[in-house]
């Protein structure tokens, strides 16, 4: 039976230590490592083609030379290059034809003598006496009056002189017998099958992969494609760290979600110990309802080797082994969960797997925003690149990256997404509190290399933006999004970081928007409008059928009618200010960064009202009350303005079809 913590659950977590001892990351690393002696599984063999991604138990020798055979590149004549010195256009000498065409897989019959040719074709097997092949088309058949073609005296003229060894691959030269061809541990892609292949094997010897048990815990979580009832999340950890283990050459076992039930979680946990690893996500803090970390404190021999890292994110990580087997609990929140898991697992996994370990590049960005940091703790500070254009490649240092910039992925680590559109990391040391903006920072990468995008747009996100960057791609242009808000936007063209920046910041002394951020160094391409108004839950009397004027007066002089605000320096912020002139209702100081997050405040009940647009009331389901167009624009640095990426996104604003699609997902085009 699932068991919720009651009131006194809470008090007792309260009362207890949270983390038994927490460590620094080396530390950590060290207790884990120093208890796992991992290595690579013991060798199966398995058929040629299903060991795609498997890792080679052993050194492959070539059994045969490859070709093996001397074998002609071209159609042509097998030869002796001594019968053609001389030989010209002018002047051909003529040789006898020998009577048999050597087509691939036909092993030759008659000896090449001095002044006789071979017909052969490519890939077929040079001929004994041969030791050159001539082109077809240097040569010319010579007929003599009622000549046959299998007649003894057929002949051949030759236009070109040959060397010995032309256009011959001589058996051994691509592969020789003995030598080894794939190394131990070698990871096998198409390439490595298509030599083994070559080689005439049908099958090899691989590592087997270690099989990684996988479970998600906790009431709140629920298995993808089911109903999702109000304050759970699907679990999407399970996805994440299933391909990540099968990225690193080993096996998953999902074993499915447990809720929070001591009983059940110790019988999944006993099937899972059949496997060579276990990762188990959330439940790691040492407080009520946290079965995950009491099901690990268990194990024995020695169990728990480090609970509770100085290390953000990813603080709560418990680590244990058992006979020498991992158990990890990663943190419940999707960023901290792989981001730890990259850090402290999947460096063993990867020995397990027979892989060598990871060797990531590194690269100097400046950070664009000054960035705060808890003293203590080593926090990893994930990171999306925009460069000047160039791209930066893997190397086993820290390789080029002129006017890179580096903008924190200021999501948090409960959000899905930070980690799969990060490029990087910064790692700030647990003694620095502050790094300020303009500061150069090493950007550990998460991948091989940053590729350059063809458009970097920075600023507010929208809908219509995404249609348009959808258009883009269509038509061959990469796109970078990083949305940072409007101000975001406006500071990163003026500091020439981006291509362009969707905004929507209306002047509290004009009411105008946008216009105020023009200069001699920005320009404004007009976008499209966004209806602006009050969203309520439909059938709510105090809004329904009201007038603007009417709704407001209702929901200020009702106190149990809350309302979610935004936050400060965006233009909504500025019409919802406007509008209250000075009143401060229930839920004022709950502010929120996105018309999405107001939306589902109100949908959600956490709240009555508030202002959005409309395109997201009608997503919603919500009422909705107009009160004025809000412009969403294009900031562009001028010196931007002609990369061939801008002036197709500003063609695609111009476009009929395109403002059709726009005007039906309620973004209209048009004048001011």
């Amino acid at each position: 039976m699932d068991h919720a913590p009651n009131l006194e659950d809470w008090r007792d977590a309260i009362r207890q230590k949270q983390f038994l001892d927490v460590v620094t990351r080396d530390e950590a690393v060290l207790r884990f490592q120093s208890q796992l002696q991992p290595r690579p599984q013991a060798p199966e063999s398995v058929a040629l083609f299903s060991a795609i991604d498997r890792v080679l138990a052993d050194d492959v020798p070539a059994p045969i030379d490859v070709p093996g055979f001397d074998r002609s590149n071209v159609d042509g004549f097998a030869l002796r290059a001594a019968d053609t010195s001389g030989a010209s256009e002018e002047e051909p000498l003529e040789l006898v034809i020998n009577q048999e065409v050597l087509a691939p897989g036909l092993a030759p019959q008659i000896e090449v003598r001095a002044g006789t040719a071979t017909p052969i074709a490519t890939g077929g097997m040079v001929p004994r006496g041969a030791d050159a092949v001539v082109m077809i088309e240097h040569t010319e058949a010579v007929e003599p009056d009622g000549a046959t073609l299998n007649a003894a005296e057929h002949r051949l003229q030759v236009f070109r002189s040959a060397a010995p060894g032309q256009l011959i691959t001589f058996a051994g030269t691509d592969i020789a017998r003995g030598e080894t061809v794939l190394r131990c541990g070698q990871r096998l892609t198409s390439r490595e099958i298509g030599v083994l292949a070559a080689l005439g094997l049908e099958s090899v010897d691989v590592l087997r992969k270690p099989r990684v048990a996988v479970i998600s815990t906790g009431n709140e979580i629920v298995a993808p494609g089911d109903n999702l009832p109000a304050g759970c999340v699907y679990d999407s950890n399970a996805a994440i760290l299933s391909t990540a283990i099968a990225e690193l050459g080993c096996e998953p076992v999902p074993l499915g979600t447990v809720r929070d039930d001591i009983g059940r979680l110790r019988d999944v946990m006993k099937r899972a110990l059949d496997c060579d690893a276990v990762i188990l996500s959330g439940g790691t803090s040492k407080g009520a309802g946290d079965l995950s970390y009491q099901v690990v404190s268990e194990l024995s021999d020695p169990g728990i080797v480090a609970h509770g890292v100085a290390l953000k994110p990813g603080k709560p990580i418990c680590l244990a082994v058992t006979s020498g087997k991992p158990v990890v609990v990663l943190p419940g929140f999707p960023t901290s969960a792989v981001f730890t898991f990259h850090e402290f697992v999947a460096p063993v996994l990867r020995e397990m797997a027979g892989l060598p370990p990871d060797q990531r590049a590194t690269v100097e960005a400046r950070l664009p925003q000054r960035v705060n940091s808890e003293r203590g703790r080593t926090e990893y500070l994930l990171v999306s690149l925009v460069n000047s254009g160039m791209a930066v490649e893997r190397e086993s240092s820290a390789v080029g990256g002129e006017g890179l910039t580096a903008w924190p992925m200021g999501r948090g680590s409960g959000s899905v997404t930070t980690f799969s559109l990060a490029d990087g990391f910064v790692t700030i040391d647990q003694h620095t509190e502050i790094i300020d903006a303009g500061e150069t920072v090493t950007v550990t990468l998460l991948s091989e290399s940053v590729e350059p995008a063809d458009l970097v747009v920075i600023g507010s996100h929208c809908v219509g933006l995404d249609l348009l960057i959808g258009e883009l791609k269509l038509r061959g242009f990469s796109a970078k999004v990083l949305s940072v808000g409007s101000m975001g936007g406006v500071n990163a063209v003026r500091r020439g970081e981006c291509d362009l920046a969707g905004v929507h910041l209306m002047d509290p002394q004009t009411g105008e928007y946008n216009r105020h951020f023009v200069s001699e160094s920005v320009r404004l391409v007009e976008g499209y409008r966004r209806k602006q108004g009050i969203v309520f839950r439909a059938g709510d009397a105090r809004f329904e059928g009201r007038s603007v004027e009417a709704a407001v007066a209702s929901a200020l002089s009702d106190p149990d009618c809350s309302m979610i605000n935004r936050n400060p320096g965006s233009g909504t912020r500025v019409l919802i200010d406007q509008l209250l002139d000075g009143a401060r209702p229930p839920g004022f100081n709950v502010q929120t960064k996105s018309h999405n997050a107001v939306a589902t405040a109100v949908v959600q009940q956490r709240a009555d009202w508030g202002i959005a647009i409309q395109s997201v009331a009608t997503q919603y389901g919500l009422g909705f009350l107009p009160l004025q167009d809000e412009h969403y624009d294009f900031l562009i640095p001028t010196e931007r303005c002609e990369r061939p990426a801008v002036r197709m996104l500003i063609s695609l604003l111009a476009d009929e079809e395109i403002r059709q699609r726009l005007a039906e997902i309620g973004m209209r085009t048009g004048d001011r």
